[in-house]
């Protein structure tokens, strides 16, 4: 591996409660996500940083305390963008302090990591403002040489799950709209799906990665409930522009 390669972990879709016995879907969160982080405890000592990409918390800001309390001593810079379970007053009161980086750009390496915040208040489904997207239009531009990683909550392509293509990303046209502007992106990469895909759509290789607590039954016409365990993904970023990914399930 080269100076420029970059090594990230990501979990995703944690939903913790302040409640620590709290069940979602028949899964208490915390334990879960306990249960995620010592399997992936190698990887995550071998990273460079970690990214969590969106409903961290359960609709409860308490749960934030957890989330703080289990990645803050890992070691690792932690990148987090909100989803549409979180409370985002509450989550940038929680970490708006080192390791932990709310959304922003993260430069390393030949790479540039691009965080957005898809969420729409009080609703399941997102978009981005117009802001946002002149931030993505404007990160990209201003590092053309720099290989670049996107990272949102809501899926920007069909899952091809009826009920679930309902709350992606709204105005998902605009903002591939900007990604073909700029040449030099290479993956988009998503959480809110709970449920794993790594394809080339239209020339654009997109990521998800199935939560740290419930799965989604993939290609479902109407909501049901995946059996697959706990998961986090590993990435490693090459200077070349190309992306190795492993998605790693938790072993019951």
């Amino acid at each position: 591996m080269t100076k420029s390669s970059v090594s990230l972990v990501q979990f995703t879709d944690q939903h913790l409660f302040g409640d620590p016995s709290r069940a979602l879907r028949g899964v208490q969160t915390l334990p879960a996500l306990r249960a995620t982080l010592a399997a992936a405890a190698s990887d995550i000592a071998g990273c460079d940083a970690i990214l969590a990409t969106g409903d961290l918390v359960q609709d409860d800001p308490a749960g934030y305390a957890h989330f703080r309390a289990e990645f803050a001593t890992l070691g690792k810079p932690v990148l987090c963008i909100p989803g549409n379970h979180d409370d985002l007053p509450a989550m940038h009161a929680a970490l708006s302090t080192p390791p932990f980086q709310l959304g922003g750009i993260h430069d390393a390496g030949a790479w540039r990591v691009v965080m957005l915040d898809s969420t729409i208040p009080g609703e399941t489904g997102g978009a981005l403002s117009d802001a946002t997207l002149r931030q993505l239009d404007d990160a990209l531009r201003a590092a053309p040489r720099r290989h670049a990683l996107v990272c949102l909550h809501h899926h920007p392509v069909p899952m091809k799950s009826r009920w679930l293509d309902t709350v992606g990303l709204a105005n998902a046209g605009d903002f591939l709209a900007v990604l073909r502007r700029h040449p030099q992106v290479r993956a988009v990469l998503f959480g809110h799906v709970h449920q794993a895909l790594d394809e080339v759509r239209d020339g654009l290789r997109v990521i998800a990665t199935p939560s740290t607590c419930s799965q989604f039954k993939p290609k479902s016409d109407d909501f049901a409930v995946d059996d697959a365990p706990p998961a986090w993904r590993t990435l490693q970023l090459d200077a070349d522009g190309s992306i190795e990914t492993t998605l790693r399930w938790v072993t019951r």
